[in-house]
């Protein structure tokens, strides 16, 4: 199966780490924090040819970095192909409808890191979409994937009251479905195409299904988790 691995993005809450490249790929123990995905995307299964790249911000140094790592993926440019006005988690998985052609596939964003074993688990050749969730201890921050028996409802973002603790990981098993549904979406009031609002409307026709996290999911968003990675890569012994 493939894997879309979305890029495109600076990453501000980076700050000035993000200054000449993306935040994908600052270092973590001298390695950019993408070679960490990618390392578990093939320790899963997934090959070089399976793998997707869809940049924007930066695309030189993304290109850089596959040809230092010796890494032989797709890469395509978001802007090239959308333009820069249109922007949004959607966008990756519009850049791709003609490349697909009717495949299931995985979506994944490139600051975002699971196990191998999360990540293998999502291989799954089915006409169900799903979606990864987490039991988080502080899910106000996220996300909230509300569902019954294993069928995804709704998703409700960052909500100010308690209504559970599963929370969105970003991390997708799509039927080529998704497609249709990118096209109909309107922006979001953060003037974005959310890739949510997609999913949300393949949830109202009982086509998602939630996989949960068994293992880990790390989020690489800000400054603050460049340690807290970096305290983890040196006690995993998937990197060794």
């Amino acid at each position: 199966m493939k894997v879309i691995i979305a890029v495109a993005g600076k990453g501000t809450r980076m700050l000035h780490l993000c200054k000449n490249k993306c935040k994908h790929l600052i270092n973590v123990q001298n390695k950019p924090f993408l070679y960490y995905l990618i390392h578990n995307l093939k320790k899963a299964g997934y090959k070089d040819k399976d793998l997707i790249i869809v940049g924007g911000y930066k695309e030189e140094s993304i290109r850089e970095f596959l040809k230092e790592y010796k890494i032989k993926s797709v890469f395509i440019n978001q802007f090239e192909v959308l333009g820069q006005e249109e922007y949004g988690t959607a966008c990756p998985i519009k850049c791709v409808k003609d490349i697909l052609k009717g495949e299931n596939f995985i979506s994944i964003y490139g600051d975002n890191l699971y196990s191998v074993a999360d990540l293998k688990a999502m291989n799954i050749e089915d006409n169900f979409n799903y979606v990864a969730g987490l039991i988080h201890k502080k899910p106000e921050k996220y996300g909230i994937l509300i569902e019954k028996n294993g069928i995804l409802e709704k998703i409700i973002e960052k909500p100010k009251e308690f209504v559970g603790n599963l929370i969105n990981t970003g991390l997708y098993k799509f039927t080529p479905e998704v497609f249709d549904k990118i096209l109909k979406i309107k922006k979001s009031q953060r003037g974005e195409y959310e890739l949510t609002d997609a999913v949300t409307a393949l949830a109202e026709e009982g086509k998602v299904k939630v996989k949960k996290i068994k293992e880990y999911w790390i989020d690489f968003g800000n400054p603050a988790d460049i340690m807290r990675l970096s305290k983890f890569i040196k006690t995993s012994n998937n990197f060794k």
